[in-house]
């Protein structure tokens, strides 16, 4: 497999790892059975250059904490950078983009209400069978992410910028 660190686990639940193909490795840490679904937190690496598609969360919002390396982030009208120690929320239904810099990003990933970590156990590879070769499932990974309530907006690269002016996501 390509070069991904170590990430944290839970000790309870050490087999609660999963890759989507080379872009993202992800430790789950703490699960929506476990907070009533208040909340999940997962402990992820993308390395240098990976990004996500475009997209929105209609039931949850997101909040990053950099750890290591860089994340730019596209949200709505904003582009931020973040490097270790930054944090950024991203509301619930603006449109977004993420990027690993040019060293890669580790980063805790927290949804509230839950809904992440769902589709990363869901759609994701389990570490202890992934490969070199290992690759994202782009129709599974699409067709959880949408019934969780995911909207893939567009292509990784693409960022809300792309999204023609009248489109529904931009309202």
């Amino acid at each position: 497999m390509s070069y991904f660190p170590s990430l944290s686990t839970n000790p309870d639940h050490p087999d609660r790892q999963y890759v989507l193909g080379q872009e993202l490795r992800v430790s789950i840490l703490t699960s929506a059975e476990e907070t009533d679904g208040r909340h999940d937190v997962t402990d992820s690496f993308m390395p240098a250059a990976a990004a996500t598609p475009l997209h929105a969360h209609t039931k949850y919002e997101e909040r990053l904490w950099v750890s290591s390396g860089s994340l730019t982030v596209w949200a709505g009208d904003n582009k931020v950078t973040l490097g270790s120690g930054d944090f950024y929320t991203i509301p619930l239904r603006v449109p977004h983009a993420i990027a690993a810099g040019p060293e890669g990003a580790r980063a805790l990933n927290i949804s509230s209400p839950a809904g992440f970590a769902e589709i990363i156990a869901r759609a994701g590879t389990p570490l202890h069978l992934a490969t070199d070769a290992t690759t994202l499932d782009v129709e599974l990974f699409s067709a959880v992410a949408e019934e969780l309530g995911d909207l893939v907006l567009g292509p990784p690269g693409a960022t809300p910028a792309d999204l023609p002016p009248d489109h529904p996501a931009r309202a």
